[in-house]
Protein backbone atom coordinates (compact mmCIF):
# COMPACT_ATOMS: atom_id res chain seq x y z
CA UNK A 1 0.00 0.00 0.00
CA UNK A 2 2.70 2.19 0.95
CA UNK A 3 4.92 1.38 -2.41
CA UNK A 4 1.37 2.35 -4.36
CA UNK A 5 0.51 5.93 -2.25
CA UNK A 6 4.57 6.79 -3.05
CA UNK A 7 4.08 6.29 -7.17
CA UNK A 8 0.94 8.11 -6.64
CA UNK A 9 2.70 10.88 -4.96
CA UNK A 10 5.22 10.81 -7.70
CA UNK A 11 3.34 10.58 -10.42
CA UNK A 12 1.43 13.61 -9.04
CA UNK A 13 4.58 15.77 -7.95
CA UNK A 14 7.20 14.38 -9.24
CA UNK A 15 9.12 16.03 -12.18
CA UNK A 16 7.95 18.08 -14.73
CA UNK A 17 5.16 20.07 -12.93
CA UNK A 18 6.77 23.22 -12.99
CA UNK A 19 4.43 25.04 -15.66
CA UNK A 20 1.85 24.56 -12.40
CA UNK A 21 3.48 25.27 -9.91
CA UNK A 22 5.30 28.45 -11.60
CA UNK A 23 1.49 29.11 -11.74
CA UNK A 24 0.83 29.48 -8.34
CA UNK A 25 -0.29 26.15 -7.95
CA UNK A 26 0.60 23.22 -5.38
CA UNK A 27 -0.02 19.31 -5.93
CA UNK A 28 -2.74 17.64 -4.36
CA UNK A 29 -3.58 14.14 -3.70
CA UNK A 30 -7.08 13.74 -4.80
CA UNK A 31 -7.66 10.62 -2.55
CA UNK A 32 -6.26 12.41 -0.21
CA UNK A 33 -7.31 15.96 -0.87
CA UNK A 34 -10.00 16.34 -2.79
CA UNK A 35 -12.95 17.35 0.14
CA UNK A 36 -15.77 18.58 -2.51
CA UNK A 37 -19.07 16.45 -1.84
CA UNK A 38 -18.69 14.19 -5.18
CA UNK A 39 -22.61 14.44 -5.43
CA UNK A 40 -22.57 18.12 -6.02
CA UNK A 41 -19.21 18.78 -7.14
CA UNK A 42 -20.98 19.30 -10.73
CA UNK A 43 -23.90 21.27 -9.99
CA UNK A 44 -20.90 24.05 -9.17
CA UNK A 45 -20.33 24.34 -13.18
CA UNK A 46 -16.68 23.09 -13.55
CA UNK A 47 -14.39 23.84 -16.99
CA UNK A 48 -13.40 20.86 -19.08
CA UNK A 49 -10.71 21.62 -21.29
CA UNK A 50 -8.70 19.39 -24.13
CA UNK A 51 -6.60 19.55 -26.46
CA UNK A 52 -3.16 20.75 -27.80
CA UNK A 53 -1.16 23.79 -28.49
CA UNK A 54 -2.59 23.95 -31.82
CA UNK A 55 -6.03 23.42 -31.29
CA UNK A 56 -7.83 23.42 -27.71
CA UNK A 57 -10.77 24.35 -26.07
CA UNK A 58 -12.82 24.71 -22.81
CA UNK A 59 -16.67 24.78 -22.16
CA UNK A 60 -18.46 24.45 -18.86
CA UNK A 61 -19.68 20.69 -17.73
CA UNK A 62 -22.73 20.35 -15.59
CA UNK A 63 -22.79 16.19 -15.42
CA UNK A 64 -19.78 13.86 -14.41
CA UNK A 65 -19.01 11.73 -11.45
CA UNK A 66 -15.50 11.05 -9.00
CA UNK A 67 -14.32 8.15 -8.01
CA UNK A 68 -11.85 4.82 -9.05
CA UNK A 69 -12.91 2.28 -11.77
CA UNK A 70 -10.47 -0.98 -12.36
CA UNK A 71 -8.87 -0.64 -9.40
CA UNK A 72 -9.25 0.96 -5.32
CA UNK A 73 -6.14 2.85 -6.07
CA UNK A 74 -6.92 4.66 -9.63
CA UNK A 75 -8.79 7.64 -8.80
CA UNK A 76 -11.17 8.67 -11.92
CA UNK A 77 -13.00 11.17 -13.13
CA UNK A 78 -16.13 10.74 -15.31
CA UNK A 79 -16.96 13.68 -17.91
CA UNK A 80 -20.14 13.95 -20.31
CA UNK A 81 -19.68 15.44 -24.12
CA UNK A 82 -22.41 15.69 -26.25
CA UNK A 83 -21.23 15.00 -29.65
CA UNK A 84 -22.22 18.45 -31.42
CA UNK A 85 -20.68 20.38 -28.40
CA UNK A 86 -17.16 21.78 -30.70
CA UNK A 87 -15.58 20.29 -27.49
CA UNK A 88 -16.69 17.11 -28.42
CA UNK A 89 -14.51 16.98 -31.99
CA UNK A 90 -11.90 18.10 -29.37
CA UNK A 91 -12.24 15.30 -27.16
CA UNK A 92 -12.14 12.47 -29.60
CA UNK A 93 -9.19 13.43 -30.80
CA UNK A 94 -7.29 13.94 -27.21
CA UNK A 95 -5.69 11.54 -24.78
CA UNK A 96 -6.31 13.68 -21.96
CA UNK A 97 -8.76 16.64 -20.52
CA UNK A 98 -8.47 18.91 -17.37
CA UNK A 99 -11.06 19.97 -15.13
CA UNK A 100 -11.36 23.12 -13.39
CA UNK A 101 -12.64 25.40 -11.02
CA UNK A 102 -12.72 29.38 -10.94
CA UNK A 103 -13.46 31.64 -8.20
CA UNK A 104 -15.90 34.39 -10.87
CA UNK A 105 -18.90 32.34 -11.77
CA UNK A 106 -18.90 34.35 -14.84
CA UNK A 107 -16.09 31.80 -16.23
CA UNK A 108 -18.59 29.28 -15.98
CA UNK A 109 -21.68 31.18 -17.45
CA UNK A 110 -19.22 32.44 -20.77
CA UNK A 111 -18.36 29.09 -21.59
CA UNK A 112 -21.25 27.51 -20.92
CA UNK A 113 -22.59 30.06 -23.65
CA UNK A 114 -20.29 30.61 -26.41
CA UNK A 115 -18.99 27.85 -29.32
CA UNK A 116 -15.34 27.50 -29.24
CA UNK A 117 -16.23 27.28 -33.43
CA UNK A 118 -16.80 30.92 -33.30
CA UNK A 119 -13.59 32.42 -31.64
CA UNK A 120 -11.40 32.08 -29.06
CA UNK A 121 -13.45 31.87 -25.66
CA UNK A 122 -9.88 31.89 -23.16
CA UNK A 123 -8.86 35.30 -24.83
CA UNK A 124 -12.88 36.75 -24.84
CA UNK A 125 -12.08 36.56 -21.25
CA UNK A 126 -8.60 37.30 -20.61
CA UNK A 127 -7.40 33.96 -19.88
CA UNK A 128 -4.19 32.18 -20.04
CA UNK A 129 -3.52 28.82 -21.63
CA UNK A 130 -0.77 26.99 -19.87
CA UNK A 131 -0.20 22.85 -20.32
CA UNK A 132 0.88 20.12 -18.29
CA UNK A 133 4.00 17.99 -18.70
CA UNK A 134 1.86 15.95 -20.80
CA UNK A 135 0.79 19.12 -23.40
CA UNK A 136 -2.81 19.02 -21.60
CA UNK A 137 -4.33 22.66 -21.70
CA UNK A 138 -5.74 24.43 -18.77
CA UNK A 139 -6.05 28.19 -17.34
CA UNK A 140 -3.40 29.94 -15.00
CA UNK A 141 -6.53 31.70 -13.64
CA UNK A 142 -8.26 28.74 -12.51
CA UNK A 143 -8.27 27.48 -8.82
CA UNK A 144 -7.66 23.47 -9.51
CA UNK A 145 -6.84 21.67 -11.69
CA UNK A 146 -7.83 17.98 -12.07
CA UNK A 147 -6.08 16.04 -15.54
CA UNK A 148 -7.00 12.67 -16.52
CA UNK A 149 -5.93 10.13 -19.29
CA UNK A 150 -8.63 8.93 -21.05
CA UNK A 151 -8.96 5.55 -20.42
CA UNK A 152 -12.71 4.64 -21.80
CA UNK A 153 -15.08 6.05 -24.17
CA UNK A 154 -18.68 5.67 -25.06
CA UNK A 155 -21.81 7.24 -26.64
CA UNK A 156 -24.64 6.33 -25.13
CA UNK A 157 -28.01 5.29 -26.56
CA UNK A 158 -30.95 5.35 -26.61
CA UNK A 159 -31.51 1.81 -26.30
CA UNK A 160 -29.76 1.90 -22.88
CA UNK A 161 -32.28 3.94 -21.65
CA UNK A 162 -33.86 1.79 -18.45
CA UNK A 163 -36.84 4.42 -17.40
CA UNK A 164 -38.18 8.09 -18.55
CA UNK A 165 -35.71 10.44 -17.04
CA UNK A 166 -32.97 10.43 -20.33
CA UNK A 167 -35.46 9.80 -22.77
CA UNK A 168 -37.30 12.73 -21.40
CA UNK A 169 -34.35 14.96 -21.77
CA UNK A 170 -33.16 14.16 -24.79
CA UNK A 171 -36.81 14.27 -26.54
CA UNK A 172 -35.81 17.99 -27.13
CA UNK A 173 -31.96 18.20 -26.60
CA UNK A 174 -30.29 19.32 -29.95
CA UNK A 175 -27.29 18.73 -29.02
CA UNK A 176 -27.53 14.66 -29.20
CA UNK A 177 -26.93 11.75 -26.82
CA UNK A 178 -23.78 12.37 -24.55
CA UNK A 179 -20.44 10.60 -25.14
CA UNK A 180 -19.29 9.29 -21.71
CA UNK A 181 -15.15 9.98 -20.88
CA UNK A 182 -13.77 8.13 -17.91
CA UNK A 183 -10.41 9.72 -17.37
CA UNK A 184 -7.89 8.27 -14.70
CA UNK A 185 -6.66 11.10 -12.49
CA UNK A 186 -2.89 11.52 -13.44
CA UNK A 187 -2.33 15.12 -11.79
CA UNK A 188 -4.04 17.38 -9.20
CA UNK A 189 -3.33 21.11 -8.40
CA UNK A 190 -5.09 23.47 -6.88
CA UNK A 191 -4.43 27.21 -5.00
Amino acid sequence: MKKIIFAIALLMGGAGMNAQTENGFKVMDVQRDFAENGFSYFTGAPILAAGDSVRNNAMTIGWGAIGNVWGMQRPTMTVYVAPKRYTHEVMEQSKYFTVMDFADPEIARYLGSKSGRDGDKAKALGLHVAYTKNGTPYYKEATSVIECEIMYAEDMKESGFRNDVPKRLYMNFSAGIHTMYIGEVVGAWRK
